[in-house]
């Protein structure tokens, strides 16, 4: 079922376009109200189902019109225990919510996606990734997620990803848990507007902490939830940087403690995000998974695509 995790296509591929701002434009374009930041009690209605289904095949129209692979992110970020429990839902609910979203995600790749289509579990921090003073260590971690990767590994999804990750340990127990799996697994931390994470850690030195605590099992790393400009300088040609190759960038240039507290999305410049990604991505070629968070909606995508020279096919 789960292919090899040196297989995942976007290894050997020259781009995969990847979309996590979601949330922020279904609160503040479409008004729908998200308690929690949770995109999966969705899946509980038609009308929530049909937001989620738009924004994949959105995704994967674009993926076709210039001939790039898409990988589609399910609505499970906060569908943990912890995060589960704060908005009311039983570890036995979020278990079928968590194969629902799946299940959601491989239905549109069957009716949509002729190119590569890649299925990602998205599996988000135990607590608030911006403002996380409990930290974990490695083996309280992989304890704490593997509940929800144990119920991901039963469906047919290509990868876990752990998205918005704050601090190392907390990575090295998501790798560890779906390792357990034999599931492929990436790992997005998030970065500060320093391009260090949260904790002060720098990028390499979170990296190099996580393969050390795994036998350097993630498939890739990657970064997210930030704006080009809070880490095109912590980017440094390095050993460690070779495993960074994705970026899923935020359109606005606030802190994460501003957008916390934001009235109004900031959608930024999407045009001017797109060169900004088409620049890194040309100082670093190994960097093949390019994409949106916070405030992105599909103009920032396809602005991605069109700045690093795709046409329509």
């Amino acid at each position: 079922m789960h292919t090899h995790r040196h297989n995942l296509p976007q290894l050997n591929a020259d781009l995969f376009l990847t979309y996590t701002g979601m949330e922020t434009d279904l609160l503040f374009t479409q008004n729908v109200d998200l308690p929690g930041f949770a995109t999966f009690p969705l899946l509980e209605t038609e009308e929530g189902t049909a937001h989620l289904s738009r924004y994949a095949r959105d995704l994967i129209a674009i993926g076709k019109e210039h001939g790039v692979g898409v990988i589609l992110e399910s609505a499970t970020w906060v569908a943990n225990r912890d995060r589960g429990a704060a908005i009311g839902y039983s570890p036995e609910q979020l278990a079928e919510l968590n194969k629902k979203a799946i299940g959601h995600l491989c239905d549109m790749r069957d009716e949509y996606g002729d190119l590569p289509t890649v299925i990602s579990a998205n599996v988000g921090p135990r607590s608030d990734a911006y403002a996380s003073s409990e930290q974990m260590n490695a083996e309280e971690a992989e304890a704490y997620h593997v509940e929800q990767i144990a119920v991901l590994a039963q469906t047919d999804v290509d990868m876990i990803s752990g998205y918005t990750i704050g601090y190392a340990a907390e990575a090295t127990g998501i790798v560890r848990a779906a390792k357990s799996f034999g599931i492929p697994v990436v790992v997005a931390f998030t970065v500060e507007i320093d391009g260090c994470l949260p904790t002060g850690a720098a990028l390499e030195t979170a990296i190099k902490e996580v393969d050390d605590g795994t036998d350097g099992y993630a498939s890739y790393f990657m970064i997210n939830c930030a704006h080009p400009d809070h880490f095109a300088n912590a980017l440094v040609d390095g050993p460690r940087m070779r495993r960074m190759k994705g970026i899923v960038a935020n359109a606005s240039r606030c802190s994460h403690a501003e957008l916390d507290n934001a009235e109004v999305l900031d959608a930024g410049n999407p045009i001017e995000l797109g060169g900004q990604l088409a620049n890194l991505r040309q100082r670093f070629p190994h960097i093949t998974v390019l994409g949106g968070c916070c405030g992105t909606d599909m103009r920032h995508m396809q602005s991605i695509v069109t700045n690093l020279g795709y046409g329509a096919v």
